[in-house]
């Protein structure tokens, strides 16, 4: 057998494991062994290998054991592939409550599956785990920070700039755009230069708010990941001075998140209760109470749509909202996960009444608040989306 053989023999005797027969004659090294013996603990029935090669029974109940298991797996595999597996490991083998222990989560590699699962627990979580807990959430939190608030900032404020001038001339907030496109028509061919005729600037400083935005965030179960990219939207639409940002959660109640989500999204996290009914009607009756200026404010309800309150009145208040002149957005999913599960025939309702109703991930955010904020169309988010759903 020639090398390469051997290499693709160990992969297929690593996928699919020690009870293959064709495979059972399988050489190994050790860091090929102790990935098998890892992987084995979670997708083999019988359980893991022990150093003497006997079958045993999985990771067992012992946190020092599932640590260890936890280092080999960050140790010998991608990181993508880490993912994967502890997820695995919590739906398998039921080592959800292991979790809780800080000597486990510090072997724990964050993602944003592993920030679900401890939203779920956060009453279960003991004291000395607390605060490993939050750093955890934190790594994860923060990492999508970097990720959506330079693209976010940049699109709200090149969005508002374009809809706010001045005639106050103000040289560093001249908006070079407009003007030149103004004064095409006074182009000089023999200099080949533009003399402008009349200067636009950006309006730099607002003593109010230039839009409202509103999140009303399901707290269902299968919207954890939604949950955790619609807190650190609003964390960042918190911070912005242009924006006044009103975060609502809800089940079959609402909480107003706000000043948690503005002092820290982690603080908002850890106040989400996921599980329960659901009553969108109830939240969006609430959240239209938040509404002052309807032609400057931005809704965006993320749910599932698997409605337990009053259809007939969400539909209604929906609509009524749009009629008033408030952008409503309605996104089915804020996530980088495949195909989401939602109420199709009330998606298809909603879109009906002329609301965007679509599955969002978080790197589209940008484009759609821009677009949202200039009163741009948003039908080819629509288009995208359901191209995608196919």
């Amino acid at each position: 057998m020639t090398e390469e053989q051997q290499k693709n023999m160990t992969r297929w005797r690593l996928i699919l494991g020690s009870e293959t027969k064709a495979l059972s004659g399988t050489f190994m090294c050790d860091r090929e062994s102790i990935m098998d013996a890892a992987l084995a603990a979670i997708y083999d029935n019988t359980g893991a290998k022990d150093a003497k090669g006997a079958r045993g029974t999985g990771l067992g109940n012992s946190t020092p054991k599932l640590a260890k298991w936890l280092t080999d797996v960050r140790t010998f595999f991608p990181k993508d592939v880490v993912s994967v597996i502890q997820s695995d490991a919590i739906e398998r083998k039921g080592l959800t409550k292991l979790l809780l222990e800080p000597e486990t989560l510090k072997n724990v590699k964050p993602d944003i599956t592993m920030v679900g699962t401890l939203m779920a627990l956060k009453g279960q979580i003991p004291e000395k785990s607390k605060e490993t807990a939050r750093q955890l959430v934190r790594e994860v939190v923060n990492e999508i920070m970097k990720r959506l608030e330079q693209d976010l900032r940049r699109a709200v404020t090149g969005a508002l700039n374009k809809k706010q001038h001045t005639p106050v001339s103000n040289f560093p907030a001249t908006d070079w755009k407009r003007t030149i496109n103004r004064n095409l028509k006074n182009y000089d061919r023999e200099s080949s230069r533009l003399i402008p005729e009349k200067f636009y600037f950006f309006e730099r400083s607002r003593k109010q708010k230039s839009r409202t935005v509103i999140l009303d965030i399901d707290q269902s179960g299968s919207m954890a990941d939604s949950i955790i990219y619609s807190s650190v939207m609003g964390s960042i639409f918190a911070s912005m001075p242009a924006l006044d940002t009103h975060v609502v959660a809800f089940d079959t109640e609402v909480a107003d998140l706000t000043e948690l989500c503005r002092n820290d999204p982690i603080d908002m996290l850890f106040g989400v209760q996921l599980g329960g009914g659901t009553d969108i009607n109830k939240s969006v009756a609430y959240c239209r109470e938040l509404i002052t200026n309807p032609g400057k404010t931005i809704f965006i309800l993320i749910s599932d749509l698997y409605e337990g309150g009053v259809r007939k009145g969400l539909l209604r208040r929906l609509s009524e909202m749009r009629e008033e002149g408030v952008v409503v957005i309605v996104l089915s999913a804020l996530s980088d996960t495949g195909k989401p599960d939602y109420d199709v025939n009330l998606a298809k309702e909603i879109a009906k009444s002329g609301i965007a109703c679509f599955a969002c991930t978080p790197d589209r955010l940008p484009d759609l608040v821009a677009a949202a904020i200039k009163g741009s169309d948003l039908t080819a988010f629509e288009q995208s989306a359901l191209h995608t759903e196919r």
